[in-house]
């Protein structure tokens, strides 16, 4: 490909480059072989290319006769071509499904941007938030400054103060970026939090796989977190974004711990509360109506030991009840510094 590139270019030829060569070809061949060809290529590499189309403009014949020169020993002697549009959605034409044609000539002719900030809308806050927090404050600034407004509140919601009021101070005198900086910053976003939290349906997979981690022993909970910490840092992260353990339930709001607790036997709490720590039992004693407390504050305190099997199964048991709690709309797993404050 280099010595194709290092070629000297003659009186009225022009240089073509990587994608321009195939568009050329492309449109040189007519829609019956180019179809034929179009086919074996993914979304991502037709877009590619139809930006090139779209972008060519008039190729000499001379060029292209250069260009033919490069791949074929014998091939007959092209025309004036022009690359547009239209060019484009004939090409695509019987090749893709009209959404299909429709999403890729979104991005050939620029409208997919606001598609993908109405994407990166709806991608979890605690999840872009987080995201968020380990990029460059500007960046950060400039992707808030893309996506809807409710996104952009939920999302600086979960910002310390500090980082918040900056953050709003950066979106104020944000400058113009330009749009290949743009498309980089895209290209990241997609690759990070949309393709890896909403592939298949919106985020069912990365949720069912935290729900599957979710039920694993805690040993190997932590075990399979590091494997994939170390394989895939960014997908690992999502992942524990999207979890919830027994350990979490002292994060949860007040009120909805007492929600959660409600729905739990006394027995069970329990066998879960067996081996932990004074101020997490406290924490979960605290959330339980008097009377089931005192059944539990003397079951611990006069209670034999339980196996560990069935202190970890009871555990798994009150942390799916709310997750449950959680899918229903009853609860929200959110920490206490989430709660509203109350003014006087």
């Amino acid at each position: 490909m280099a010595a194709i590139l290092a070629q000297p270019v003659g009186p009225g030829q022009r240089l073509l480059r990587g994608p321009e060569k195939v568009a050329a070809l492309l449109l040189a061949m007519g829609k019956p072989l180019a179809s034929q060809l179009l086919k074996h290529f993914d979304v991502d590499e037709l877009k590619q290319i139809t930006r090139s189309v779209a972008d060519l403009g008039v190729v000499s014949s001379p060029t292209l006769e250069n260009l033919v020169e490069e791949f074929a020993a014998q091939f007959a002697k092209g025309v004036d071509l022009l690359g547009s549009p239209n060019e484009v959605e004939q090409m695509l034409d019987g090749v893709l499904s009209p959404e299909q044609i429709a999403d890729v000539m979104s991005d050939v002719t620029g409208n997919s941007n606001e598609a993908m900030w109405e994407r990166l809308s709806n991608v979890p806050e605690a999840v872009f938030s987080s995201y968020l927090m380990k990029e460059h404050p500007q960046t950060a600034a400039l992707i808030l400054s893309k996506v809807t407004p409710v996104c952009a509140a939920k999302v600086m919601g979960q910002f310390p103060r500090e980082l918040r009021n900056e953050m709003m101070r950066r979106m104020l005198s944000i400058a113009p970026v330009a749009e290949g900086a743009v498309r980089i910053i895209q290209a990241q976003l997609q690759e990070d939090l949309l393709s890896n939290l909403s592939r298949q349906s919106g985020s069912e997979q990365n949720a069912r796989i935290a729900n599957i981690i979710n039920k694993m022993d805690r040993d190997q909970m932590e075990d399979v977190m590091q494997s994939l910490a170390a394989a895939r840092p960014k997908a690992a992260e999502v992942l524990r974004g999207l979890m919830f353990t027994f350990d979490d339930i002292v994060k949860l709001q007040t009120k909805a711990r007492s929600i959660l607790f409600d729905k739990i036997p006394t027995e069970l709490v329990v066998l879960a509360l067996k081996g932990t720590d004074a101020s997490f039992r406290d924490a979960i004693l605290s959330s339980l109506a008097a009377r089931a407390r005192r059944i539990v504050d003397s079951e611990l305190a006069n209670g034999g030991p339980a196996l560990q099997r069935d202190v970890l199964k009871a555990r798994r048991m009150i942390a799916d009840t709310a997750l449950e709690l959680s899918n229903t709309g009853e609860i929200e797993l959110t920490s206490p510094e989430d709660e509203d404050e109350l003014y006087e």
